[in-house]
């Protein structure tokens, strides 16, 4: 499937664009399942400055949708209206600051700001080492794992609005709970400032190895996958929600409920984006008329489903 080619027509409002624009791009490399239809317009700003140029002149009604690492992400096979927008090289720097800070690029790699701060010997941010994302998704959904989250540790947040407006926002204006934070939609992330604590650097990466053997362990990381597929209901654990209403290995097409850890979905058998959601809406039926309860996606499934196809969905 391909869109309408609007390329041209976008170039010429943003004469002095720095970064990337091409039409009709192929996202399936990009995301973790390797999976999904292309992008309308695809845009790589080459920094901050480049990016809120870019918002602050394209049509108001172009719809915009932005994509890190592709690592807690599902694009359907029609792909994806308007403009793509996926962050580069030019927010992918760390800095270790004076009072057991960090300022970290929206593209950083979870893992690579835990090495960082172990490095540095910052404690508190090594729960990180077991995320597998990038900095811009961890802020956007209070990223969390072995005891941590995000919202523990930011102490303040950079974005840029669909106007091209740049904010600065305080952890207390991210309005964070369980994997969600309520800052606007159309607010993308640039870079964060964190704080620990004063630690050993050799113990931190004694914790941050106890974190990968556990990952290698009980997760099946090392195969196309999108990481945790539903969030923990209160008082639930969603991996036995779905062990208990016997899913663990159930398949539709190409995909597969993951055998070592039945929250991974896992694409073996070349699946489609349609193979993959279909199988987390099967599972999602099968845990509520098991259990009564309505699991709800920690992967975001974004774009249009391929021409007549549909998926039934589980009302939320």
């Amino acid at each position: 499937m391909s869109f309408e080619d609007i390329g041209e027509d976008i170039k010429r409002l943003v004469p002095d664009l720095r970064g990337r624009l091409r039409a009709n791009e192929s996202l399936a490399p990009v995301t973790w399942f390797r999976v999904g239809g292309p992008a309308q317009l695809y845009f790589g700003p080459a920094d901050e400055e480049d990016l809120a140029y870019f918002l602050d002149n394209i049509p108001a009604e172009l719809p915009v949708t932005v994509i890190g690492l592709g690592s807690n992400l599902i694009i359907r096979d029609g792909g994806l209206e308007g403009v793509v927008i996926r962050l580069g090289r030019g927010f992918g720097q760390t800095e270790v600051l004076e009072g057991e800070r960090i300022r970290a690029g929206a593209i950083v790699p979870d893992v690579r700001l835990a090495q960082t701060a172990a490095e540095a010997g910052i404690a508190g941010l090594e729960f990180y080492r077991g995320i597998p994302g990038s900095i811009g998704g961890a802020l956007r959904m209070n990223a969390g794992a072995h005891g941590g989250e995000t919202r523990d540790f930011l102490l303040e947040a950079r974005a840029v609005d669909r106007n091209g407006k740049v904010h600065v926002l305080k952890n207390a204006d991210m309005g964070y709970s369980y994997r969600h934070c309520s800052v606007p939609e159309d607010y993308i992330f640039t870079q964060a400032l964190f704080g620990g604590e004063r630690g050993d650097a050799d113990e931190l990466r004694a914790r941050m190895q106890e974190v990968v053997d556990y990952r290698e362990q009980k997760q099946p990381v090392k195969s196309r996958t999108g990481g945790s597929t539903f969030k923990n209901p209160p008082g639930h654990s969603a991996w036995k929600l779905v062990d208990a209403a016997g899913c663990r290995g159930l398949r539709v097409g190409g995909a597969h409920v993951s055998e070592k850890h039945c929250n991974f979905l896992i694409n073996d058998e070349e699946a489609t984006a349609a193979d993959i959601e279909k199988l987390g809406e099967l599972v999602r039926k099968r845990v509520y008329e098991n259990s009564g309860i309505k699991l709800q996606w920690e992967i975001k499934r974004l774009g249009v489903f391929r021409d007549g196809e549909e998926i039934a969905q589980l009302a939320v």
